[in-house]
């Protein structure tokens, strides 16, 4: 797809405990956070990245993945949690008591 003066200018941003990438792409007006990150081209460095079970954001709110995108946004892109987070809360009280 050709860039079109009237296309928009985002970022798209995926971070893993290593490292963050920040993937600039132009979209058509109208372009969902979907549409937005599978242009991103993020998927050529993350092939593993399952699009359709990521949870996302703009500027660290959480949105749906159908949601229009503006110009200017920065669209986050949500790793799954490896635990959950009241739980670790939960342990972490039960060694401090235990000290």
């Amino acid at each position: 797809m050709g860039t079109r003066e009237t296309d928009l200018g985002i970022d798209v941003v995926y971070a893993t405990p290593v490292a963050q990438r920040v993937y600039a792409v132009r979209v058509p007006p109208g372009s969902t956070v979907r549409e937005a990150v599978l242009q991103s081209g993020i998927l050529v460095d993350h092939p593993d990245l399952d699009v359709a079970r990521c949870a996302f954001g703009i500027f660290g709110e959480r949105v749906e993945a159908d949601t229009v995108v503006g110009a200017g946004d920065r669209v986050e892109i949500y790793r799954p949690l490896i635990a959950d987070p009241k739980e670790s809360r939960r342990r972490r009280a039960v060694k401090r008591a235990a000290r």
